[in-house]
């Protein structure tokens, strides 16, 4: 297990240029299983989750090329259906939560797919049952094996058919989609999940030869086709890196430029940060953050405590809300984190109390952060990453205390951000990876 050796304190300065977008990575790695044709992808993320996705493809028989530092050629000829059924297989999958992808596509082309239970963040329960639902809609048939946590899905004729999914799940609209393209008739998906990343996934398999229509609204309409192409893509920034960005530069008094940022697809992501009284200034593509001493957390109009919480897209991600409570810590003013996806994902903030922080944690869902404003700085301390985004809060917060913290179990935060040490290492940061 790895540490982070986090000397807190020292304002940073410069460019940065986010990765490419993880969740992004892992649905449109998983759509190259749907052809034959090569699939040339560009802007991937040197994360671990993508690395082990695109390793479970090697061994399923995916020929890979890599042709530049982040990107890959694709070519999905001679897929061997059988590994599926070994231990290797079970072992590899069962420890990342994106395998849940390769569904959709395996089911689509293939008519069969099988998948142990997925890991990944120990954020609380994270069920898959629309996924599920969605295929038995399409024609196949399911198992779960309750004993082995391995699911089973079988569908040879795959049919068109209508659904109104349950919830808005992000996975589940693309496994759906993707399992979709090639089924004989219409499908329509309502209630469908619209992130800019899924909008992506359908704009790619547009041009690999899929109908498809509403992309961008939560009403998919998807004709069948009998077999899809070859196509390029390239992958969006990682919004989920530039909201991480934001609260640093906030945290540590930092001026800090984020390049290439594609501001017209974060949403309300600049708006929840400027409520924070963080300033913001748009230079065409890129987000300056000035260095300020001081921000303050608006209030509503009639002077209550400001509520940030996390909504399906176009509302805010769930995967900031760690970053816009630990981003409030120093801010002047109040704030209530509501987190209403996850019921785990709040309990990292004992940590960030140990540090000195003014947080009052509600239930396993709300939290109140009562800001410092700088009167008091944050201690150095040892803590433990439990998940990708609660790691790089406490990363921030460690980079703004005093003294130097440590953090281990940076194998998690590892999974979502690429070179992160040497990356803000070269802003001023100081950070010592101990293996």
């Amino acid at each position: 297990m790895a540490s982070f050796l986090v000397e807190g304190g020292n304002c940073l300065s410069g460019e940065i240029t986010p990765q490419g977008a993880k969740n992004e990575a892992l649905q449109v790695i998983s759509a190259v299983l749907l052809t034959d044709q090569t699939v040339h992808i560009q802007n991937i993320p040197d994360i671990r989750d993508v690395k082990s996705l695109i390793e479970l493809l090697i061994d399923l028989g995916v020929e890979v090329e890599k042709t530049n530092i982040n990107a890959f050629k694709f070519t999905a000829r001679n897929v061997d259906l059988d590994y599926l059924e070994k231990d290797q297989f079970l072992t590899k999958a069962a420890t990342l939560r994106g395998s849940i992808m390769l569904l959709g596509p395996l089911l689509g082309r293939f008519g069969t797919g099988k998948m142990p239970k997925p890991g990944g963040d120990k954020i609380g329960r994270r069920r898959v049952d629309t996924h599920f639902i969605g295929f038995k809609k399409l024609g196949a048939t399911f198992t779960y094996d309750t004993n082995a946590g391995f699911y089973s899905v079988d569908g040879a004729h795959l049919k068109g058919a209508y659904m109104h999914l349950d919830e808005a799940s992000v996975t589940g609209t693309a496994n759906l989609v993707m399992a979709s393209v090639m089924a004989k008739g219409e499908t329509v998906i309502y209630n469908a999940a619209c992130e800019p990343y899924l909008q992506q996934l359908c704009n790619m398999l547009v041009r690999m030869g899929a109908f498809i229509e509403g992309i961008g609204s939560n009403l998919i309409k998807i004709q069948g086709v009998n077999s899809l192409g070859g196509t390029e893509h390239s992958l969006l920034p990682d919004m989920i890196e530039i909201g991480s960005f934001i609260g640093l530069a906030a945290m540590t008094q930092s001026e800090i430029t984020i390049k290439n940022a594609r501001i017209d697809q974060l949403g309300l992501i600049p708006y929840t940060f400027g409520k924070l009284g963080i300033e913001l200034i748009f230079k065409e593509d890129d987000i300056f953050i000035p260095a300020k001493d001081h921000y303050e957390i608006d209030s509503y109009i009639d002077g209550s405590i400001l509520t940030v919480s996390d909504a399906i897209w176009p509302g805010f991600t769930p995967d900031l809300l760690s970053i816009v409570l630990v981003t409030a810590i120093q801010a002047q003013g109040t704030v209530l984190i509501h987190q209403k996806m996850f019921e785990s994902r709040l309990f990292f903030v004992d940590k960030l109390i140990d540090m000195g922080a003014q947080i009052i944690l509600c239930d396993p869902h709300r939290a109140t952060v009562i800001g410092l404003d700088r009167k008091v700085a944050l201690k150095s301390v040892a803590m433990t990453s439990p998940d990708i985004r609660a790691g790089v809060s406490l990363l921030i917060a460690a980079l703004s205390a005093q003294g130097v913290s440590e953090i281990h179990n940076i194998e998690q935060i590892d999974r979502g951000y690429q070179l992160i040490d040497q990356r803000l290492n070269q802003l001023g940061a100081r950070i010592t990876r101990k293996e």
